[in-house]
C-alpha cells in the first residue's frame, strides 16, 4: 500500500560514480529514483559502457532534465537532444553524450535500479533462473502491420518487457526482435515474471509464449551463456500460445509455493541428450497480479 513519505537526493541510499559524473539513488518502497549529473566530456559509450557490457544503453529512461544538454542516439540512427525543461523517455538501444560546457542535471523515475552498476562477468558461472519469451507468428504479424507500424510495436514489447522483468527483480540480458531473454536469482520470481509477460503484452494485442529454465550461466560482456541457456532456448520451442514451460528443475524449486503446474509430456529437445518431462503453468488472475513476497 502507498504511504505518505519523501527522500532528499542529499541523503541518498547510494551514490554510483563514473569518471565524468555521478548518480545519487533513493527508493521509495518499491520505485527506485536517482538524480544523474554528468559533466562535460561524459559519453555513455566511455563512461558506462564497461560497466554495462553491451554495445548501448539496454535502459528504459523516464524523467525530466534539470540542468545542462544531453544528446541521445539511437541504434537506427536517430537523434534528439534535450535540454532542460524537457521530460523524457529513452527507449533501449542508444548512445548519449554531455553537449556543451555544463553538467547534464536529470531525475531518471524509471531506469535506477540497477543502472550503472556493474555486471557479473569475466566467465564467472552463476546458479540463475533463465526466461525466454517470443512473439507468436511475429512474422505474419509484421506483414499485416506494414515495417513502421510493427517496428512501433516491437519498441513498445521490448520496453514492456524490460519493465516487467525488472518488476520482478530480474535483468533483462538482450531483446531478440522478436522477443525478450531475461535472468533471476530466484526460479518462484522468473516463473510469475513469464505470467506477467503473457497478460502485459495481450495488452499490447501481442500473443507470446514463454519459458523458464535454471542452471548455471555463464556472463559474458552483459551476454548470458551455457548449457541451461541453450535448454530454456529449446524449451521455448514446445510452449504454446499464451504459455509458460518450464523444465523439472524449475518446478522442483518451486515447490510449496502457490504456483501449480501441469504435466507437458515428455519431450526430446534439439541438441540436447534423452528425454526431459518438461511442465506448463497453471495460470490464474490472482497469482498473476502481482511479484511475489521478496521481489522488487
Amino acid at each position: 500500500m502507498a504511504r505518505l513519505q519523501r527522500r532528499r537526493f542529499s541523503d541518498p541510499d547510494e551514490v554510483r560514480r563514473l569518471a565524468h559524473g555521478s548518480i545519487e539513488v533513493v527508493s521509495l518502497d518499491d520505485r527506485v529514483i536517482g538524480r544523474m549529473t554528468y559533466e562535460p566530456g561524459w559519453r555513455w559509450s566511455v563512461d558506462v559502457k564497461p560497466i554495462a557490457g553491451t554495445e548501448s544503453c539496454q535502459f528504459h529512461h523516464v524523467g525530466v532534465t534539470l540542468a545542462g544538454r544531453l544528446r541521445v542516439q539511437t541504434q537506427d540512427g536517430v537523434e534528439l537532444e534535450l535540454a532542460p525543461g524537457d521530460v523524457f523517455e529513452i527507449p533501449p538501444g542508444h548512445d548519449a553524450w554531455v553537449v556543451g560546457d555544463e553538467p547534464w542535471v536529470s531525475v531518471d523515475f524509471e531506469a535506477m535500479r540497477a543502472y550503472a552498476l556493474p555486471r557479473a562477468d569475466g566467465g564467472r558461472r552463476v546458479l540463475m533462473s533463465i526466461l525466454f519469451s517470443d512473439i507468436v507468428e511475429s512474422t505474419a504479424r509484421a506483414v499485416l502491420l506494414g515495417s513502421d507500424r510493427w517496428r512501433q510495436l516491437v519498441g513498445t514489447h521490448n520496453e514492456l518487457a524490460e519493465r516487467v522483468i525488472d518488476e520482478f527483480g530480474g535483468r533483462l540480458v538482450k531483446t531478440t526482435g522478436d522477443g525478450a531473454i531475461g535472468v533471476f536469482d530466484s526460479a518462484e520470481r522468473a516463473v510469475h515474471a513469464a505470467s506477467a509477460l503473457v497478460d502485459r503484452m495481450a495488452g499490447i494485442d501481442l500473443r507470446i509464449r514463454v519459458a523458464v529454465n535454471t542452471g548455471e550461466v555463464e556472463l559474458i560482456g552483459g551476454d548470458a551463456r551455457g548449457l541451461a541457456v541453450h535448454t530454456a532456448a529449446r524449451l521455448l520451442d514446445t510452449a504454446r500460445p499464451d504459455e509458460v514451460v518450464v523444465s523439472s528443475t524449475v518446478r522442483d524449486l518451486v515447490d510449496g509455493s502457490e504456483l501449480e503446474f501441469e504435466d507437458h509430456g515428455v519431450h526430446e529437445l534439439k541438441g540436447l541428450p534423452g528425454e526431459r518431462r518438461l511442465y506448463h503453468l497453471v495460470r490464474n488472475s490472482q497469482r498473476r497480479s502481482r511479484p511475489p513476497a521478496g521481489a522488487h
